[in-house]
């Protein structure tokens, strides 16, 4: 049996799945653990056990004669959660599975909302989120489609996430972010970079952008050059206009995602190097509605920690 589509809020999951039965069963259904299993000693279909495969095959060997005999088990046991999203957890399924809710249907400031309603420290809930971040960064790279094309439009900017020095004047320590925002669709893209020099965004633009599409940016000088790779490119000078007066172009979709983004990503304790995952997260809530996301998160889980290959 497999799921199809299933729709799972933090009100109702919780009902529902309120026994460790019911939630094996969702995590069946959904791929993430194994049903059955052949011994891979002697090929038989285990015999599953608690949360144990156990192969029960037994055989008589001769010993004397072909008189007398002994006989012989395979012996053969593997967790079912070898291999899988589970293996060396040490939570308890209704923790697990409260966690994935929580983390997955509320944004950056949940940590106190997990710590009393799961009952797991604070870090637990930093490993965790590690963990599901990687389900996210695993998801949007699978899920990778090119934007634009002839006629169709996408903005395109920088922007700088981090704090300012010494907390005053305008120098800001951080990682610079670049993205693009296909209008109409929605459909988006967000990469950390090590600079906004014109070789490091062109290469992104290129790889995420069909030639022939209106891309529309600020006057940065690193876009200078997309007209002379395929693109249609329309600028606007947001020191003096926000719509450009003449031709109407604008990139404020680009911008609201800037402010949405950061409001969804944590305000302390935020590490530089795990920017690639907040950016995933932020991507796959989007992407995904509250009531489907758990469905979509345990398909990717299966793939990504395939019980089949252990």
């Amino acid at each position: 049996m497999s799921c199809n589509n299933c729709e799972i809020d933090l009100f109702n999951g919780i009902l529902q799945f309120a026994t460790d039965d019911a939630i094996l069963e969702l995590y069946y259904n959904h791929g993430m653990l194994l049903r059955s299993k052949d011994c891979p000693i002697c090929g038989r279909t285990c015999v599953k056990s608690g949360t144990y495969f156990r192969c029960q095959k037994t055989w008589r060997i001769s010993i004397r004669d072909g008189r007398e005999f002994e006989t012989t088990k395979c012996n053969f046991r593997k967790s079912i959660f070898h291999k899988t999203w589970l293996e060396r957890s040490q939570l308890a399924l209704q923790q697990n599975f409260r966690f994935m809710m929580m983390w997955l249907q509320t944004n950056a400031s949940r940590e106190e909302l997990i710590f009393n309603n799961v009952g797991i420290s604070k870090q637990t809930i930093v490993d965790w989120s590690m963990f599901c971040r990687e389900v996210c960064i695993y998801a949007c790279h699978s899920s990778t489609v090119r934007l634009g094309g002839e006629g169709i439009i996408v903005e395109i900017d920088e922007a700088k996430f981090g704090k300012r020095k010494y907390n005053r004047g305008r120098i800001v320590d951080g990682v610079w972010v670049f993205g693009g925002i296909e209008r109409f669709t929605g459909n988006s893209f967000m990469v950390a970079v090590p600079d906004r020099s014109s070789a490091t965004l062109l290469g992104i633009i290129r790889d995420r952008i069909l030639p022939g599409t209106t891309i529309i940016s600020d006057c940065w000088r690193a876009y200078d050059c997309l007209a002379h790779h395929g693109f249609q490119h329309l600028r606007v000078n947001h020191s003096l206009n926000f719509v450009d007066p003449t031709t109407g172009a604008h990139t404020q979709n680009i911008e609201r995602t800037w402010r949405e983004v950061r409001d969804n990503i944590p305000t302390y304790g935020r590490r530089e190097e795990h920017m690639e995952g907040y950016l995933a997260e932020y991507y796959f809530k989007k992407k995904y509605s509250v009531r489907l996301r758990m469905h979509y998160f345990m398909n990717f889980i299966s793939e990504l920690y395939n019980p089949s290959s252990g």
